[in-house]
């Protein structure tokens, strides 16, 4: 297996560096008529951060070149500017080049250094039929097609608008950010879960759970009456960690 790009583990600041793919349509109801209801499509930009692994979704109105421009405007004005963009060969995505001043980049033509400007979006297209250089940000794709449809079948059969889809994206974006993106430690003095939003809004997100015991005296005589911290490996990190147990005393 190859290493990772460098743009993968050099470290910088949030969606410095993002993969972008568009997903959907989802048909919404565009305006109300006496024959019934007209119906549009809508599709979503998924931006996904190289890095901080943290995803960022604008929904769009169609596939041409200026939709997205907006959308990629939206974008970069709520999480900053954008160094470097990595992309399938979309043709919405080609078309933008010149309104985007971006500066396309082919990984087969050479070195990506030789291309790196000091200002400016640098642009990278994956090969034709590489989804597998896509895997970060297609993976994000589609946990977030799962938590969309989730949402639309815990809707039931309301028809969907444009502000509702809106909304959920928001939603769904919300949920992708707040997965741990590091081995969960099970001890629980130590309660905090990196996740892309604690990097994004430099928040520590402390769980609530508190553990009791609680203690019959039939189980005090069973297995002992005092608590003691021993430390037992198990877990996916594969370190000792701290747990409290209970000690079998014997009597006498």
């Amino acid at each position: 297996m190859a290493n990772l790009p460098a743009d993968r583990v050099t470290p910088g600041p949030p969606f410095s560096t993002v993969g972008i793919d568009v997903f959907g349509p989802w048909y919404v109801v565009a305006r109300k008529t006496r024959g019934g209801l007209a119906h549009s499509k809508r599709w979503a930009v998924i931006f996904s951060c190289l890095t901080t692994r943290a995803a960022h979704v604008e929904v769009k109105e169609d596939m041409t070149s200026s939709a997205f421009i907006n959308a990629f405007l939206r974008f970069t004005s709520i999480r900053g500017p954008v160094k470097e963009v990595r992309s399938d060969r979309g043709t919405n995505f080609v078309g933008a080049l010149n309104d985007l001043h971006a500066n396309a980049v082919f990984i087969e033509d050479g070195p990506v250094g030789d291309y790196m400007q000091k200002s400016g979006i640098k642009l990278t297209f994956n090969p034709p039929h590489t989804s597998h250089m896509a895997g970060s940000w297609e993976r994000m794709k589609g946990l977030a097609r799962r938590i969309l449809e989730a949402m639309l079948l815990s809707q039931g059969s309301k028809e969907l608008t444009h502000d509702v889809l809106v909304t959920f994206m928001y939603e769904v974006c919300a949920i992708l950010n707040s997965r741990p993106i590091c081995p969960i430690s099970y001890d629980p003095d130590n309660p905090i879960i990196i996740s892309p939003s604690m990097l994004l809004t430099q928040r520590c997100t402390w769980t609530t759970y508190h553990l009791t015991y609680q203690v019959s005296r039939r189980s005090i005589k069973l297995c002992g009456s005092t608590f003691r911290c021993y430390p037992t490996p198990f877990g996916s990190n594969g370190v000792p960690v701290t747990c409290r147990t209970c000690k079998r005393v014997r009597s006498g």
